[in-house]
């Protein structure tokens, strides 16, 4: 059999303009976080202010102790309820199963933040619980009973976990389905019942994929800023914000976010250890699958209850509490203010998404083309972005594009003698640079895929026929990936409507997106008016999980 070569050999003893692009790219998407670490090390270096001593002394333990609590928390609870959702959808038939095979991605719609909104509202003094049980038992104030306290850790770990667990249910699901059935025969014929299958079999062969998850949802808490800011949770992001905004101290801010690359780093570093180590195999090609056992009666209600709680949680009761207090107050739709954030979002998200999507493509072809190392040494780093938080990548792309802006406005005005203001920091610029690194992961993702799945003897054919790279990208290549293109797209733009940290601190000002809108509303107590917004990044966040479960249809 002929070996058929995976990319077309170079016949230039330079590099390619498709090379030299892949690795521009690739350093764009990794600049922000050299940028922190270089701000973060500079006073040490360079001898300058250096606040690490002050950070340690006051406020630094307090933010890393919250902020490892929290992830604890949430990456314990999140594994519990994903896991559990997964083995019981892919084990049992029960009432409403098919159903809620796909219900339960539904809170990946929701923010976090919408998520807290929704609960305080719920749960506070004013709120329903809380006024009828005062009606049902006769209670005259808060005197008279004990409520748990809303605004606590506690209550954030239990709104992040309800919106973050689907990465483990998604991840943990796709592992039980491809076990054989084969494991769980020999169990049951050995009589180890249905937890101890779980515990023996089920959970073991799983554990990689369920690591991963729980990986991903402890960087998505480190990264969230909305939940914990409304309750009152002082976190390493939070430092991030109160550092740099309201002591006026870039280089703290950056000395903070370099703790929370640490954090992410060791993350990434635990994650791939564990699945270095836990290697699992199917003996046979064509294994049979786990026939899933059929509960009936009281058995098959508590199944579906169970899998109902975490949907309930995570998407009934926010969107159920936005959705009222924007039927309530219609009067909010007419809002100027929001169709502005409305026409901000659509704008800056959508070239963003464009953007990153058109760079994905390029860097994923240069690389296939080059045959040289570095691009290739580099487009695993582009991923970093995604795992960093949105406030770490504001430190990474502000300070520097400042000094950038002013340096260009300077020299303009030199020149010309016109002042030209700033024009990278003073527009969406910032914004749409956040967006396109912190999600490049996604779109480079679908699109080294969507390569890999084209015949490498296309291309070479269209190349035989005297077509350029870039016809055959056009004519060859596009016309067999551009409904994985669109998909990255649309995926990519619903992350950028729905990022918050990154949009609060390169937003131009008296420039709100929908994501801002509800978080500067819902910080003055104003529900009534961050409810239409909310409503509209819910309904974008629902087409991305239509997405998703289409693709993980089964």
């Amino acid at each position: 059999m002929v070996e058929i070569p995976t990319q077309i050999p170079r016949r230039l003893s330079g590099p390619s303009v498709w090379s030299l692009g892949a690795i521009v790219i690739a350093l764009l998407a990794i600049a922000p976080i050299l940028a922190v670490i270089w701000i973060a090390l500079a006073p040490l270096l360079q001898g300058g202010d250096n606040i690490w001593p002050h950070l340690w002394a006051t406020t630094l333990p307090r933010y890393l102790a919250n902020t490892l609590w929290l992830m604890a928390g949430v990456g314990l609870l999140t594994a519990a309820m994903g896991t559990g959702a997964a083995w019981i959808v892919t084990r049992y038939r029960f009432p409403g199963d098919r159903w809620l095979d796909y219900l339960l991605l539904l809170p990946l719609a929701i923010p976090a933040y919408v998520g807290a909104y929704s609960l305080v509202d719920f749960l506070e003094y004013a709120g329903p619980v809380q006024t009828g049980l005062r009606h049902l038992m006769g209670w005259t104030s808060a005197r008279d009973y004990w409520f748990p306290q809303i605004r606590s850790l506690g209550a954030a770990v239990l709104v992040l976990s309800a919106a973050l667990y689907p990465y483990v249910y998604l991840l943990a699901r796709a592992a039980f389905r491809e076990q054989a059935g084969a494991s769980e025969e020999v169990a049951m014929s050995l009589g180890v019942g249905a937890f101890g299958r779980f515990r023996r079999v089920g959970l073991p062969l799983a554990r990689p994929a369920i690591a991963a998850g729980v990986a991903v949802v402890m960087m998505e808490t480190v990264n969230d800023f909305g939940t914990v800011d409304y309750f009152a949770v002082q976190t390493l992001t939070t430092g991030i914000f109160s550092t740099w905004l309201e002591s006026n101290n870039a280089g703290g801010a950056a000395q903070i976010a370099s703790v929370i690359l640490t954090l992410v780093v060791a993350l990434v570093l635990i994650e791939k250890l564990s699945r270095r180590r836990s290697r699992h195999y199917n003996a046979a090609r064509g294994h049979r699958p786990v026939r899933p056992v059929i509960l009936q009666g009281r058995a098959g209600w508590l199944a579906c209850a169970l899998c109902c709680l975490p949907v309930l949680l995570g998407f009934v009761l926010p969107s159920t509490v936005i959705l009222g207090h924007a039927l309530d107050n219609a009067g909010a739709w007419a809002d100027p203010a929001l169709g502005r954030a409305l026409l901000h979002t659509l704008t800056v998200g959508g070239i963003a998404a464009l953007l990153t999507v058109l760079a994905a493509v390029f860097l994923v072809y240069g690389v296939r083309l080059s045959g040289r190392r570095l691009p290739r040494l580099l487009m695993p780093l582009t991923t970093i972005g995604y795992a960093a938080p949105g406030a770490v990548l504001g430190v990474g792309i502000l300070i520097p594009l400042a000094q950038v802006d002013h340096a260009l406005a300077d020299t303009v005005e030199a020149v010309t003698g016109r002042n030209i203001g700033l024009i990278l920091t003073g527009s969406a610029f910032a914004m749409i640079l956040a967006y396109s690194v912190r999600f490049f992961a996604i779109a480079q993702g679908a699109a080294d895929a969507a390569f890999g799945r084209v015949s490498p003897s296309l291309p070479m054919a269209a190349r035989s026929l005297g077509r350029s790279r870039g016809q055959v990208l056009r004519a060859v290549h596009f016309p067999l990936i551009r409904g994985t293109l669109a998909s990255a797209l649309l995926l990519v733009f619903v992350d950028c409507v729905k990022e918050l940290p990154a949009t609060l601190l390169l937003r131009p000002f008296n420039y709100d997106t929908l994501a801002t809108r509800v978080h500067d509303q819902a910080s003055l107590e104003n529900i009534g008016d961050a409810a239409p917004a909310a409503i509209l990044v819910i309904l974008v966040g629902l087409a991305a999980v239509a997405l998703l479960a289409r693709a993980n249809r089964s």
